[in-house]
């Protein structure tokens, strides 16, 4: 299976959140998480001045684009592309392109804050992959090669499954 990469679609401006679940919404009812990974609207924190009070406050970092990191099929593109509110791949005449690591670096976001955070002894689902809907403990952590290994429950034993950042959730 080919590798997932990272892409940007385009949005009405204002919609990326509502984007960001109707995506999400339609790969949990087309079970496609183990091609459609992550999708995320990158933020970022600014210091505003109220009425002489400081607060922090959350903005879009990118309004109107939203990151998506799937396997590129047919099938990817086609609910990606139709979704309410998508207006396209940024491509060339739309046909999507993925984004370089130091691409996604150079827009200043961070890709270890788009990982869902677990630390060792944390409680996991599996999204993805063969243990799908499997439970377990994460064992490991392997932040360079962008890995865990969770410890699962199956044929009697348990055993140490090794699945990426992008195909657990934390139970906690």
């Amino acid at each position: 299976m080919d590798e997932a990469r990272w892409y940007v679609v385009h949005t009405y401006s204002g919609y990326e959140n509502k984007v960001k679940a109707n995506i999400e919404k339609a790969i949990k009812n087309r079970n496609m998480q183990d091609l459609i990974h992550v999708v995320e609207v990158p933020m970022q924190d600014e210091v505003e001045e109220k009425n002489g009070t400081k607060r922090t406050v959350q903005r879009k970092t990118f309004p109107g684009y939203v990151l998506i990191k799937m396997v590129m099929t047919d099938d990817t593109w086609y609910v990606v592309r139709n979704t309410r509110g998508v207006t396209g791949f940024v491509g060339p005449d739309s046909k999507p392109v993925s984004l370089t690591v130091d691409e996604i670096k150079g827009m200043g976001i961070d890709l270890a804050a788009l990982r869902p955070h677990v630390e060792i002894g944390d409680p996991v689902r599996i999204l993805a992959g063969a243990f799908q809907d499997s439970e377990g403990i994460v064992k490991e952590i392997h932040e360079a090669k962008g890995a865990i290994i969770v410890s699962v429950q199956g044929f009697g034993r348990e055993f140490p499954v090794e699945v990426s950042f992008e195909q657990v959730e934390s139970l906690i």
